[in-house]
């Protein structure tokens, strides 16, 4: 039997959880680039510390949770009744439950042979896509066959997706009274001058997506990319999307976050709570947010198509 697993993050469901992420997140290797082991968790300890009070108020203002995980599972229901008994299809989180090792322990259990891994992350990042493969990797020690779906930034099914919910949230609103941003989680900027290609195959994913509006006769008064998310005094990457919404007093503005797949903290908090926040200060007329493609019908297709 083949087993399908959806790879993400993860999420918090409650402050003890909010620590375990931030703590397993900040103990990650390809997070905090420090050889020693010691030293990378006296660091993470310190950052739990300090942030934990003030990140689990964050997430009091979306309901005590993030949405990642009910979101998820819906997927997987979706996925599980479309693919019937040929898959068995679950879910491996980076940093909270279920961690690769359950997962794994899972598969062992119902005799999977063969594995498709699934990272739910569109680009490639050695902070997200190498870590979650390295944990599952780690875990399984050979233990299946197994298959990674490479990046699909390119698909164009998925981005023809993202055009359709980017006109579902304008509604019937022309498009050319809106500024268009492609918001993507933020990266120091010393990560991918190590090779990391993540900004490059979003920047690749601008000009498909601007090619495709075209194609569709769309036209926004601007398209951009942004990055959200910075963190700490190093120079991440640019523009941040809290500069880029500067530009736009008096104007109109639709997020996209190009980077997620499954709404979480940094959607629901981020971009609909705290940036709505500084673009109703800086006068923007008409802040608007579209949500992930989360469970959506024809991404399950996609997704399907892919493996």
């Amino acid at each position: 039997m083949k087993a399908l697993v959806l790879m993400n993050m993860g999420g918090a469901r409650n402050k003890e959880e909010l620590e375990m992420f931030l703590r397993n997140m900040f103990n990650d290797k390809n997070i905090l680039t420090i050889k020693s082991d010691f030293f990378r968790s006296l660091i993470a300890s310190m950052i739990v510390y300090s942030r934990l009070n003030s990140a689990w108020e964050n997430y009091e203002e979306i309901g005590g949770e993030s949405p990642i995980y009910k979101l998820t599972d819906k997927l997987i229901a979706k996925l599980q009744e479309k693919l019937g008994d040929e898959y068995f299809v679950t879910q491996a989180m980076r940093y909270t439950p279920p961690l690769a090792k359950r997962t794994v322990l899972e598969l062992e259990q119902r005799n999977i042979d063969e594995v498709i891994l699934f990272p739910l992350y569109p680009q490639y990042s050695t902070t997200t896509t190498k870590s979650s493969l390295e944990d599952f990797e780690e875990a399984a020690i050979h233990k299946f066959n197994t298959k990674t779906i490479e990046p699909f930034y390119k698909n164009k099914n998925y981005n023809d997706l993202i055009i359709d919910d980017i006109l579902k949230t304008i509604n019937s609103e022309d498009t050319k009274d809106y500024n268009l941003i492609f918001s993507a989680h933020g990266l120091p900027q010393k990560v991918v001058d190590k090779g990391d290609p993540y900004q490059k195959q979003l920047e690749e994913q601008l000009i498909i997506l601007k090619d495709m509006l075209k194609e569709r006769s769309l036209e926004f008064a601007s398209i951009n990319l942004a990055y959200q998310s910075k963190v700490g005094p190093m120079k991440w990457l640019e523009p941040s999307l809290d500069n880029e919404l500067k530009k736009y007093k008096d104007q109109n503005v639709i997020i996209y976050p190009i980077s997620f797949i499954i709404d979480n903290s940094e959607t629901d908090f981020e971009l609909k709570i705290e940036y709505k926040e500084i673009a109703d200060e800086i006068g923007i007329k008409n802040y608007k947010v579209c949500d992930c493609l989360n469970d959506n019908d024809k991404f399950v297709d996609t997704i399907i198509s892919l493996i």
